[in-house]
């Protein structure tokens, strides 16, 4: 299967006479058109009356794949993006090729293909691991692991900030009280107190958008942080996904979001690809009747925090998450807040359990937005941009590495060949990076590194010449 990990399953359909070549031909394409190579497919399927069509019986020898038919009503029971009564009528399933492709658990990859006698889609063979985040890399490791795999600042919190929050501790009596910590927050972004929202961090505003805000037609841009999609498929959501493309530098495209999706998520600059795009691209996603969620928790470590959409009043639908837990070390504490109109604060704010953020965590907050934080942080941004070059610079000292679109976040994303055995490698010397696989649109070709000082990217880029040197052999 060559370098490309992901297994592949192609769901097929055609009209009685189908011939193979128009199989083979449309499969062919598509595959090609996405960027797909042919000896990934793993499976061709399709729906239990078609399973002796010869054209398509004939495609699956040709592709050397087992067919797999599905009864007509477990088909019927996947959904599925593009459905037609038409073919319901016909086939007893909206989409033959779509819910074939999907039967078997995994996610889409391409929608439905036609020809003149042929419809095809693709999906992976298998789903990706939603809940799989850095921190599994390194949390029984006992602190033996350089870690290489969680976003967080090193050498965080400072100690001015862990003395601020010691010294709230004589307070934890009372219950907590966010007023000032709330009005801190808007004074920071210029914005009335009624469009900030405190949060247990990013997390938890996740779960209160998937929960409160009534979305029917939510869309998640991939490849990025994976809490969003997990926490509206928990709250019943049937998510779509629209899938950024290493050849494009994982840029986005506003048209490529279904114009009928009533939540868009997003993340600038994006985990795990480090892409920041432009706040005009993704103000263009705004519509009427549409929430725009832009997850910016990776914003304060972008210098001058260009892009950013924090603090805007003029975007329709508007939700921005932010976090304090990256850049100040504070993952522990739970600690972030999102920035809305007061209508959908006010729905978030409803869903939200009493006193859902503590009195060390509110303490932290008003102290992490406070000018000399704000210099501080921003100082931190552009050591970071220093460290990620000199990063950047020695991975492209391996020709078997490739960076694809242009970081500007606090990690790289790579690919490599083998990923999963240099990983395996680089953890026996010493080094923990994250995975790329669990994230949709991304394979196991895939790892993400957090930017370091420059004396630990160096004793990495050292790893990494042994572990790609062991690879060789």
């Amino acid at each position: 299967m060559g370098e490309y990990a992901t297994r592949l399953v192609v769901g097929v359909g055609g009209r009685a006479g189908v011939s193979v070549a128009e199989v083979c031909a449309l499969v062919e394409e598509t595959l090609r058109g996405a960027g797909l190579p042919s000896e990934a497919v793993t499976a061709l399927a399709t729906v239990e009356s078609k399973v002796l069509e010869a054209g398509i019986t004939g495609a699956a020898e040709r592709f050397g794949v087992p067919l797999i038919g599905y009864p007509a009503e477990e088909l019927a029971a996947v959904h599925v993006p593009h459905p037609s009564d038409a073919v319901r009528d016909a086939a007893g399933t909206p989409s033959v090729a779509e819910a074939a492709a999907l039967a078997g658990g995994g996610e889409l990859l391409v929608p439905k293909r036609r020809s003149v006698a042929a419809t095809c889609a693709v999906a992976t063979a298998h789903a990706h691991d939603l809940r799989h985040h850095g921190d599994a890399e390194v949390v029984d490791a006992g602190g033996a692991l350089v870690d290489l795999a969680v976003n967080v600042r090193s050498d965080t919190p400072p100690e001015w900030l862990k003395q601020r929050i010691a010294s709230s501790l004589g307070d934890l009596a009372a219950y907590p009280d966010g007023r000032a910590a709330r009005a801190a927050v808007a004074g920071r972004h210029g914005l009335p107190v009624e469009r900030v929202l405190l949060t247990a961090g990013a997390a938890e505003a996740f779960v209160l958008i998937a929960r409160a805000l009534g979305a029917v037609r939510p869309v998640v841009v991939h490849p990025q942080f994976t809490e969003p999609e997990a926490a509206l498929r928990d709250a019943g959501h049937q998510v779509r996904r629209v899938l950024l493309r290493a050849a494009d530098g994982f840029r986005l495209d506003p048209a490529a979001v279904p114009e009928d999706a009533d939540l868009v998520v997003v993340g600038n600059p994006t985990n795990p690809t480090s892409v920041l795009h432009p706040a005009a691209t993704l103000a263009a996603l705004a519509r009427p009747g549409r929430i725009l969620v832009v997850d910016e928790a990776f914003m304060d470590a972008v210098p001058g925090e260009r892009e950013a959409l924090a603090g805007r009043m003029d975007v329709p639908g508007l939700v921005v998450l932010r976090s304090l837990t990256k850049t100040w070390g504070l993952a522990g504490l739970r600690i972030g807040y999102v920035l809305a109109e007061p209508e959908v604060i006010a729905k978030l704010a409803a869903a939200q359990p009493l006193w859902p953020v503590s009195t060390p965590a509110l303490v932290a907050a008003e102290a992490c937005v406070a000018p000399a934080a704000l210099a501080e942080a921003e100082a931190a941004a552009r050591r970071i941009a220093v460290d990620r070059a000199h990063l950047l610079a020695g991975l492209a000292e391996f020709d078997e590495i490739t960076v694809s679109g242009v970081a500007e976040g606090p990690f790289v994303l790579i690919r490599v060949a083998g990923a999963a055995q240099v990983r395996t490698r680089l953890r026996a010397l010493g080094f923990a990076v994250r995975r790329g696989d669990t994230f949709p649109g991304l394979d196991h070709s895939w790892l993400r590194l957090a930017v370091r000082d420059r004396a630990t990217t160096g004793r990495l880029l050292q790893a990494m010449d042994h572990a790609l040197a062991l690879a060789a052999h």
